[in-house]
């Protein structure tokens, strides 16, 4: 198995912040940094520690009415540290789905290394694991080891092959597609389905991000974009180049709309 994994991995070139897939498609994922991962493990810290403490005092209470004994009370103790620290995060990560209180707070949940979602036996070997690395060592261990890994994965992640992924992302920019103005009468005789598939894709990354460039790289791609494209296009309008580019960018984008728009239409009506 291994042997047929490696040539695939080699073929789609899967890096360390990539996923791949049971169909040999390497994923661009986010995982959660070290600091949120922190964050969020010392939430969930507090809260059990937190609730801990409750039932010692309650405990504790209970000794001086004379309703519990010391024996009792050991038990007691014992127990309900299993739960808060072993039972009770094993129960959260497997019916959320790897989203603690901690990892809603900062945007993250806990999924397998393939990027699906984890099971019973992930949750409950993260538990285990981390008893040692966060409690018993004050989450020195998994400081440590989050260091190191590539996704910020604690000692328990990577005994369970799982790591922290980002849920929450910010809000993409809002980019203007539209056609520049005086060029609808070139747009309307316009030839522009030749571009290569590569040279379409670095088209559409400027136009998406050329009001965050500098000015002088945005003009220096620009030009140099332009010398890509203008072998593609037909008639070639005497504009600037950045006018130019977004004019293409903007009549690919309408005609390959209309295109799938006309294809709907075809289905719908064989499908009466």
């Amino acid at each position: 198995m291994s042997s047929q994994i490696a040539p695939v991995r080699a073929a789609v070139q899967v890096h360390d912040d990539e996923v791949l897939t049971g169909e040999a498609v390497a994923l661009d994922v986010q995982p959660v940094g070290l600091l949120l991962r922190a964050v969020g493990a010392l939430i969930d810290i507090l809260v059990s520690v937190g609730l801990y403490v409750l039932f010692a005092f309650a405990m504790a209470a209970g000794i001086a009415a004379g309703a519990v004994d010391e024996s009792t009370l050991q038990i007691a103790l014992v127990v309900m540290l299993v739960l808060l620290f072993v039972v009770v995060p094993t129960a959260v990560e497997t019916l959320t789905k790897g989203r603690s209180l901690g990892k809603l707070a900062v945007g993250g949940r806990v999924v397998r290394a393939d990027g699906g979602a984890i099971g019973f036996r992930h949750a409950l070997i993260r538990a285990l694991v981390g008893v040692f690395e966060t409690y018993m060592t004050f989450g020195g261990v998994a400081l440590l080891v989050g260091i190191f890994t590539p996704r910020s994965q604690r000692l328990g992640d990577l005994v369970a092959g799982t790591y922290a992924e980002r849920t929450r992302t910010p809000k993409l920019p809002a980019v203007d597609l539209s056609l520049p103005a005086g060029m609808e009468q070139w747009a309307a005789i316009a030839d522009v389905a030749r571009l290569p598939d590569r040279t379409a894709r670095r088209l559409s990354q400027f136009v998406s991000g050329a009001d965050r460039m500098f000015p002088a790289a945005r003009a220096r791609t620009a030009a140099e974009l332009v010398a890509e494209v203008a072998p593609h296009v037909s008639p070639l309008p005497p504009v600037a180049p950045e006018v130019l580019l977004r004019s293409v960018a903007a009549v690919r984008r309408d005609r390959e709309l209309r295109a799938l728009l006309q294809q709907d239409e075809r289905v719908a009506r064989l499908a009466r």
